[in-house]
């Protein structure tokens, strides 16, 4: 299992609309994905304090290999999307956990 980080990058003046346009973006793509064998659970959505037309989603997923393959499925669903609200692509990024022990007796 890996973990999935996207970033995704708003025009300027449409930060206030992040929780709207992520919830469009989650509805053009979310049915596939969630249909995907790679799908282990919903993501979670993060909108910068530093930087609100930056909007972060973090999921986990099955493995790289089969993240990519849906990735390059849902460019062609998202191009009129990524048009009317993104700056730029998104980025993506992925992370293996690491097995941190943080249960201490104290």
């Amino acid at each position: 299992m890996i973990t999935v980080v996207e970033t995704w990058f708003l025009k300027a003046g449409l930060e206030t609309q992040a929780l709207k346009i992520m919830q469009e973006m989650d509805e053009i793509v979310g049915p596939g994905g969630h249909s995907d064998p790679g799908w282990i659970a919903h993501g979670r959505f993060l909108q910068s304090e530093e930087d609100p037309a930056r909007v972060v989603m973090m999921y986990p997923w099955e493995s790289r290999e089969s993240h990519e393959r849906i990735t390059e499925a849902e460019e062609p669903l998202l191009r009129q999307f990524c048009v009317d609200y993104c700056a730029q692509p998104r980025v993506i990024e992925y992370f293996t956990e690491l097995p941190v022990e943080v249960e201490h007796d104290h």
